[in-house]
């Protein structure tokens, strides 16, 4: 008999700081910076995001998460043996963040690890825990996405400063005798590492480069939108799909126009897309997650439902997951 790995809980946290565009828009006035709500909501479809407080850690917002998936799966944590969290902004060089997390929700005895694969980072985590669940070596897991990009931003760069947030989501992915996760599909593109990246480092108790965040906007624009297509196309040829069969698409949410193109090429009808860019920007590898979450909570994913996860981030990373709900 056939194991699948199958998600049985949903769960996600926003830090209480919840900022506008006009807050945002207001910060920035009064260190000289210009910008407007019409201008981001134009480019980005970004109305606002929340930061955490500065005694926030990226495992604090993965801890709530969990604790929701975990009531949402009816499971305690002890019962899971494996945690994977996708994240470029760890509590610290090491350990993990997911062993930190491992520790704040008494889960401990079975492995974790942190993934890092920018904002590909939940898709990039739930395809290795689904290979380790089908494998035998895992089944119950949590898989994670949590990042703190906001003290990654340059505040003077109005380009990059207004689409970023914080959260974390996370879901519980179990071995099942039913169909659950059909098919991943993942890559990526080392020599576009340069168009997305924050080139900074420590070395001898001193941070060496620059650690803020730095992006070609166009360049990315342009790669995202052609290879999202493609891994859509390849995840749906591996699992003998169509678009016609997607109830759902959860997109990483980075830009409202690379989603929508997304979903054009998909011959999509905009309202099978999941969007939360709108209230919580880019979160990064707790994007999907979180917007999985919103819309399971929302009760506009229902069990049963084909759902494709795709994302693509910094490296330069893409990759989707279609699952069946």
């Amino acid at each position: 008999m056939n194991t699948y790995a199958r998600i049985t809980g949903t769960g996600s946290y926003l830090p209480p700081n919840r900022l506008t565009n006009a807050d945002l828009v207001s910060q920035l006035a009064a260190q000289g910076v210009e910008s407007s709500d019409e201008w981001i909501v134009e480019r980005t479809g970004i109305r606002a995001r929340h930061f955490a407080d500065a005694d926030m850690a990226c495992s604090d917002l993965a801890l709530h998460a969990c604790q929701r998936a975990l009531e949402a799966a009816g499971l305690q944590a002890q019962d899971i043996d494996l945690i994977i969290v996708g994240t470029s902004t760890p509590d610290m060089v090491f350990p993990s963040t997911a062993t930190i997390l491992q520790r704040k929700l008494g889960a401990q005895g079975g492995a974790a690890f942190d993934v890092q694969a920018v904002c590909s980072g939940f898709i990039y985590a739930l395809t290795v825990a689904d290979a380790m669940i089908k494998a035998g070596s895992a089944t119950k897991a949590l898989v994670v996405g949590a990042e703190i990009f906001s003290r990654l931003l340059d505040f003077n760069d109005r380009t990059t400063c207004v689409l970023f947030g914080d959260g974390a989501g996370a879901v519980v992915l179990e071995a099942s005798t039913e169909p659950g996760i059909l098919a991943t599909d993942i890559h990526a593109d080392g020599k576009y590492s340069d168009i997305l990246c924050v080139p900074g480092h420590v070395s001898g108790g001193q941070v060496t480069g620059l650690p803020l965040l730095r992006m070609d906007g166009q360049a990315v624009f342009k790669l995202a939108v052609h290879v999202l297509d493609e891994t859509a196309r390849a995840v749906l040829a591996k699992a003998g799909k169509t678009s016609a069969d997607i109830d759902w698409l959860v997109p990483h949410q980075a830009n409202i126009r690379i989603m929508q193109s997304t979903a054009r090429k998909l011959k999509l009808s905009p309202d099978k897309v999941v969007v939360t860019v709108d209230q919580h920007g880019n979160t990064s590898a707790a994007s999907i997650p979180l917007a999985l979450d919103t819309a399971v909570r929302a009760g506009q994913i229902k069990p049963g439902q084909t759902v494709l996860l795709e994302g693509v981030g910094g490296g330069f990373t893409w990759g989707s997951v279609l699952l069946k709900m």
